[in-house]
């Protein structure tokens, strides 16, 4: 009985720091690649102002490693998809995840890496938000009330910021509205579908799509400003470590939803962001007022709200669905009790 439950212990110990691990992981290359992004965006850094081309790096080397993991290794399995679904499922939601990215990488070059974070807490509003428009979502006068005590928190934030760029907050707030519509047409498009992706294979069918669409505003935008640049040579070493970084965080996405759960990462992913705004005020000497900090600390609250009310919601659908099969089950056990009890009379009666 004792060697039983220590067996059990160790290995529920085990499973709790690998889920440790997991999310360690995850905190770390989100925190990395956010970070090295902003070193090489941002003017008074690295002084490489191409959001779009980088971004089009990224979505290069992603696409590359997920083909050679789905196509030549096999470590992943591929998605059944007809070229129908790709064109009307796979371009749009490609189409907007390049926007959200080439949005979001530029929003660096204007703004400091704590007061984006603050911004990135209006993604629950706009995903839901977006969510309700599309009827996705149905609308809750209670869940609007916590919609609205977020939005008025990363207004009090963004009145407090010190370094507050309108352009910086144009774009941010554009990402994140992309990026939430990007969130509610996967849902349409490929989860009612019975399609699911993970990172891997996200990158595999999205990532060549990206690239396709970021090619237009690249031709427009900055490939004449880096023709004109001469002086510019690729430092293979730099990108070619923050490409390595950004494709690290798929798989750690890949294992931490895999191995835990979207909550979890949700969690781990508001750690984060306290961490980012601690590094931006110590390390990069970003300026974070007090009036940034009761902001967002409105915001954060209810963010945890609404991450609760939704762990609550989830929880109660699994118990309705388990009373649901228990139900099903005594049904079915008294139909076969009732048949045998006809078969006896029928024998007996004979």
């Amino acid at each position: 009985m004792g060697k039983g439950a220590s067996s059990l212990s160790e290995g529920v110990m085990k499973k709790i720091l690998l889920s440790y691990a997991y999310v360690g992981i995850w905190i770390f290359l989100s925190f990395t690649v956010i970070v090295y992004n902003k070193y090489i965006l941002d003017k008074k850094m690295y002084n490489w102002p191409y959001p779009i081309s980088l971004t089009m790096i990224h979505m290069a080397f992603c696409s590359s490693l997920a083909y050679l993991l789905v196509r030549v290794f096999k470590l992943v399995e591929t998605v059944s998809m007809s070229r129908e679904l790709y064109i009307s499922s796979v371009v749009p939601i490609g189409a907007l995840y390049s926007l959200s990215l080439w949005f979001s990488n530029s929003a660096y070059i204007y703004l400091s890496v704590s007061f984006i974070q603050m911004l990135k807490a209006l993604m629950p509003v706009a995903v839901y938000s977006i969510g309700v428009l599309f009827k996705k979502d149905t609308f809750k006068s209670d869940t609007m009330i916590n919609m609205v005590s977020i939005s008025v928190g990363v207004a009090i934030a963004a009145y407090g910021e010190a370094r507050f760029d309108s352009w910086g907050v144009i774009l941010q707030l554009g990402a994140v509205a992309f990026e939430a519509t990007r969130l509610v047409l996967i849902q349409i498009l490929l989860t009612s579908k019975g399609i699911t992706l993970n990172p891997i294979t996200s990158l595999y069918y999205v990532a060549p799509c990206c690239l396709g669409f970021l090619f237009v505003p690249w031709i427009l935008v900055e490939f004449p400003v880096l023709k004109q640049n001469s002086s510019f040579r690729l430092d293979f070493a730099i990108f070619g470590t923050n490409s390595l970084c950004a494709f690290a965080l798929n798989l750690a996405v890949f294992l931490l939803v895999g191995k835990t759960s979207a909550l979890t990462m949700n969690v781990a992913g508001v750690v984060k962001d306290w961490l980012l705004i601690a590094f931006s005020w110590s390390v990069i000497k970003d300026t974070v007022t007090p009036i940034n900090l009761i902001g967002y600390g409105l915001a954060f609250l209810g963010v945890a709200y609404y991450n609760h009310s939704k762990l609550q919601a989830l929880k109660a659908k699994e118990a309705q669905k388990k009373a649901t099969q228990a139900d099903e089950e005594a049904g079915r056990l008294l139909q076969e009790m009732e048949g045998e009890g006809s078969a006896r009379r029928t024998e007996s009666q004979g």
